[in-house]
């Protein structure tokens, strides 16, 4: 009998310890609100929120009444049974905010913070030999070169210059990997005419995609919300500067089971809506200098949906088709991932507009960035298609964009 109940014990201990380490986990250490929001988080009876100087006490009980009226960052500790400290938990209270959602097709040009390495290859010598001049050197793909023997690189062109002006002899070359700055040594092999590292470089980068929103208030513009990566490396571009252009339709490839469909579309040259000043996971950003070229006739501002606000069910899509302009369509908002602070993959969404099925099959490259509106606000923007089923997609909060902007600086 008392080893029965010795195992029953046992197992509610256990089960109970389960239910609060759950609990406990699923509190994340980074949370970001609007102004006025309350933090909507479940939380199990014994744990507590508290503010550092002790004002702030959330509880179970009061946790998704309580609302955070001032913005900024508010620290605080998450306590089991009121003493015993867990864990660190920063709030995020992101400012009200109002933008006007654009939808309209947009090229963009970034240019590369120095040189972008998208590959390497072995290279013949005066005496008809291959040679590999980087091996060793520690630099590989998807790295960043940004000076030679101590002369900044911005484009392929210097780099060409510095290369050659070693006469093959050792150069020292500075370059990034991973955010972290290093240098190593190279000496370039004489092929033909030139002196070569064995490096394919690239400088600048350049699609088409969609405009987000613009917030008047301080004359700046969102797209995309997902960043631009190269091509080879798959690795988002860090940008020194960019610019954002009008771009035309040339032709709409529709999506189907397994094969994403696509705007494809061409940049006027010329005819720039702004300056592009950062790269980021969640959205390109940047400043507008020619208001001409925005397309904001008839657009009204909107406020930036909180989270709580945002609800399961019917919205709509502004995106752009072809050269007549945007339009509006309808969607279904399926489910809303509340606690997400770190990806593009906050809403999942269903295409459920017959005109817009019809000539895309749903969601397609090129249309990332469309805002998402719901009962009059700005509730986010398409971020993703899921390619087994491309009716479905991906959608960012609206306040995870306006945080970012916030956050970044950009100078030109």
């Amino acid at each position: 009998m008392k080893r029965k109940l010795l195992k029953i014990s046992l197992i509610l201990i256990l089960l109970v310890s389960y239910f609060y380490t759950c609990s406990m986990i699923s509190i994340p250490r980074n949370i970001v609100i609007m102004e006025g929001e309350n933090l909507n988080l479940k939380m199990a009876t014994g744990l507590s929120l508290t503010s550092q100087d002790q004002d702030t006490v959330l509880t179970a009980s009061n946790i998704n009444k309580q609302k955070i009226s001032e913005a900024g960052v508010e620290k605080l500790r998450l306590n089991l049974f009121g003493n015993i400290k867990i864990k660190d938990v920063n709030v995020d209270v992101v400012p009200k905010t109002k933008v006007i959602p654009i939808g309209t097709a947009i090229g963009m040009k970034l240019y590369t913070k120095g040189v972008l390495v998208v590959g390497m290859s072995q290279i013949k010598d005066e005496n008809d030999e291959k040679k590999r001049p980087y091996e060793n050197s520690g630099i590989e793909q998807g790295d960043t070169i940004i000076a030679i023997n101590n002369n900044e690189v911005s484009n392929t062109n210097e780099l060409i210059e510095e290369v050659n002006n070693s006469n093959g002899n050792a150069i020292t070359v500075k370059y990034e990997k991973n955010n972290e700055t290093l240098e190593t040594s190279i000496t370039p092999v004489k092929s033909g005419n030139e002196y070569k590292l064995g490096l394919w470089v690239r400088d600048a980068a350049a699609g088409v995609g969609t405009l987000t929103f613009y917030e008047p208030n301080t004359n700046s513009f969102m797209a995309l919300g997902h960043g631009i990566s190269d091509i080879d490396t798959e690795k988002i571009v860090d940008i020194a500067s960019g610019e954002l252009i009008m771009a035309s339709i040339l032709t709409i490839k529709k999506g189907v089971k397994g094969t994403p469909g696509e705007i494809r579309g061409t940049i006027e040259n010329g005819n720039n809506i702004g300056k592009i000043g950062k790269n980021t996971n969640l959205g390109v950003y940047g400043t507008v200098t020619n208001k001409n070229y925005l397309d904001i006739s008839g657009m009204e501002e909107m406020e930036v949906a909180t989270r709580s606000e945002i609800q399961e069910g019917k919205a709509q899509i502004i995106c752009q088709l072809d050269n007549n302009g945007r339009k509006t369509y309808e969607i279904e908002i399926e489910k809303i991932y509340l606690a997400n602070n770190t990806d593009n993959k906050s809403m999942l969404i269903k295409v459920t507009d017959k005109e817009l099925l019809e000539k895309t099959g749903g969601i397609i490259q090129g249309m990332s960035g469309a805002p998402v509106i719901q009962n009059g606000k700005f509730v986010g923007a398409v971020t993703n298609v899921l390619v087994n089923d491309p009716t479905q997609g991906y959608a960012i909060f609206g306040d995870m964009m306006i945080k970012q902007m916030r956050s970044v600086k950009w100078g030109y």
